[in-house]
């Protein structure tokens, strides 16, 4: 029974048929195949194999993976790379530029520590006793420091603005009316002159602030070369505006009495070097 079985089966298999196809009007044969039910099993399954294969093919391939859930767009996933390298780049310029309006609110309000200032803290802190230093002068630096004494004999700049090359011009003439006093925080001088006076730029830069403040009146302010800057307050008007780039000795306002601050027509003068005020009488005659 089992022997028979065996061979049941295998029969069934290779018992062949035939397929014919007919026309039903004529009765024509149109065509005759032979098979048996391996050869259409064979048939079958490397046909179901080959469409799914190519299935997969399109599929992988192809944009149609893109209508399957769960598979995201190629050209999105790029899009998404350059949007994330664009927003750490903005990040970086957010870093930068609030920064550098820290250094203008300063420069605005005035408000700046004595102990930034003060250096005499630091030095105190690293000094060394002398004992412990050797100050026998050698060749080399005696000849290194007559160099520099040549070079700094003919500096119209200390170490703040020390540019070739570059000078600055005052922005009216008249009387000091008030020092610059850092005790005081008075980070400016105060220069008397008649209402509608031209107020010229100390030199070639570019108009950062141009605006009305309630204490300072109108206030420009312009940076220069070397992180240099300069700012003009109580203003009865400014001819400049935000952006523009201006010329030493240009007219960029008309001096006047405005701002809460002021007690008569006079120009509220500033010098600021890398965030920090310094002196302008050091380096502009203004009488």
């Amino acid at each position: 029974m089992s022997e028979k079985k065996p061979k049941k089966i295998k029969n069934k298999l290779l018992d062949k048929y035939r397929l014919v196809i007919l026309n039903e009007n004529t009765f024509e044969e149109r065509l005759s195949l032979k098979l048996t039910r391996l050869n259409v099993f064979v048939v079958v399954s490397l046909s179901s194999i080959f469409l799914v294969g190519f299935t997969i093919l399109l599929i992988a391939y192809t944009p149609l993976k893109e209508y399957i859930p769960g598979y995201s767009s190629t050209a999105l996933k790029k899009r998404a790379t350059e949007l994330s390298y664009k927003t750490d780049s903005l990040q970086q310029v957010l870093v930068m530029n609030d920064r550098y309006f820290g250094s203008i609110r300063k420069v605005l309000k005035g408000d700046v520590s004595l102990e930034d200032l003060n250096k005499d803290s630091i030095i105190e802190a690293t000094k060394l006793e002398i004992s412990e230093v050797d100050l026998t002068p050698i060749r080399e630096d005696s000849l290194l420091r007559a160099k520099i004494d040549k070079e700094d004999k003919y500096n119209l700049f200390d170490s703040a603005i020390s540019v070739a090359n570059f000078v600055l011009f005052p922005p009216v003439n008249g009387t000091i009316s008030q020092s610059y006093n850092l005790k005081e925080k008075h980070y400016a001088i105060d220069i008397v002159v008649a209402k509608d006076t031209p107020i010229k730029a100390t030199a070639d830069g570019t108009v950062i602030f141009a605006e009305w403040t309630a204490s300072t009146g109108h206030v420009i302010i312009l940076e220069h070369s070397y992180g240099l800057i300069s700012v003009y307050k109580h203003n009865a008007s400014l001819t400049k505006s935000q952006g523009e780039l201006v010329k030493s000795g240009e007219v960029i306002a008309t001096a006047g009495n405005t701002g809460e601050l002021s007690t008569g027509p006079h120009l509220h003068f500033e010098l600021w070097s890398d965030g920090y005020p310094i002196n302008p009488t050091n380096f502009i005659d203004f009488e």
